[in-house]
């Protein structure tokens, strides 16, 4: 196994774009606690960020010598690619030498944005992640559980669902550690399960009864219409549903185990810890 040591200096600077989503908090906390200096990355930080305004780049790259990317809400979203070919252009420009990318599984979109990075002037890092199991405690599915009814548009395709703390452990090693460069960690959880298994995961964590219901697709888009999501997340899940979950995300890797020399975490595990917080509790 390669050795690993800490590459960038204690109080050397990162930005982390996008603290506020599930994975760039987790980055965020790791960061600091592992003794680095932290610059967050969003709308509201100071100096603030934002994709769509470049003119907010060049002072949040100010000194930064490694940089955590997260593009919201998914690199498949339209515009994606020449945003973040930009931004890399002016990292590197600004003397950033280390870039991590979060990335998609099975999204030709965001592959095409991995290959932005694999500069040779620069150390760069890929995490190909799939699908969050924090989806269902902090994201778009939340509400469902919560319902007692998850009804998506998925049917017997498995999924290897990963654990947000995985994906964020396997980004700090990448931006605080050597030995990551030129890597492309595909980050998956131990084993495929189908949405319906993964419900069931979670009703029997919980002690409730939640159901699993396939729907068609349409039924889906109109339900997404229906909930008033802003049309960049509504595009992003039925794009997701419509198109990743056709099987070819149906296999297992090992970028947990080649980044952080353990396995990863289990959904069932991950039920289990989300439960004990109370956060999927119904009032009585």
């Amino acid at each position: 196994m390669k050795e690993r040591t800490a590459g960038s200096s204690r109080g050397a600077l990162a930005l982390v774009i996008g603290n506020t989503g599930k994975i760039g908090r987790r980055v965020v906390e790791g960061l600091s606690e592992k003794g680095h200096t932290v610059r967050k990355g969003s709308r509201k930080s100071d100096p603030p960020f934002d994709w769509g305004g470049q003119n907010t780049w060049d002072a949040a790259l100010d000194g930064v010598t490694a940089a955590y990317i997260s593009y919201a809400p998914d690199l498949a979203i339209p515009g994606a690619t020449d945003a973040v070919r930009a931004f890399v252009e002016r990292a590197v420009e600004q003397g950033v030498r280390r870039l991590v990318l979060l990335s998609g599984r099975g999204e030709a979109e965001a592959q095409a944005c991995e290959l932005l990075i694999q500069r040779p002037d620069i150390e760069w890092t890929v995490v190909r992640a799939s699908w969050f199991c924090q989806n269902f405690s902090e994201g778009a599915f939340f509400d469902m559980v919560m319902a007692g009814e998850i009804a998506l548009p998925a049917g017997e395709v498995g999924e290897p669902f990963i654990d947000a703390d995985d994906i964020a452990d396997v980004a700090v090693a990448a931006v605080s550690e050597d030995g990551h460069a030129g890597q492309v960690y595909e980050v998956t959880g131990p084993r495929l399960l189908t949405f319906a298994e993964a419900v069931d995961e979670i009703a029997q964590a919980t002690g409730r009864t939640i159901r699993y219901v396939q729907i068609p697709p349409e039924a889906f888009t109109a339900g997404v219409a229906e909930m008033g999501l802003p049309q960049d997340i509504a595009w992003l899940l039925n794009y997701l549903f419509a198109t990743v979950l056709d099987g070819r995300n149906a296999h297992l890797n090992d970028g947990v185990r080649r980044a952080l020399d353990r396995e990863p975490v289990d959904f069932a595990e991950y039920a289990r810890r989300t439960a004990a917080t109370g956060v999927w509790d119904v009032p009585s």
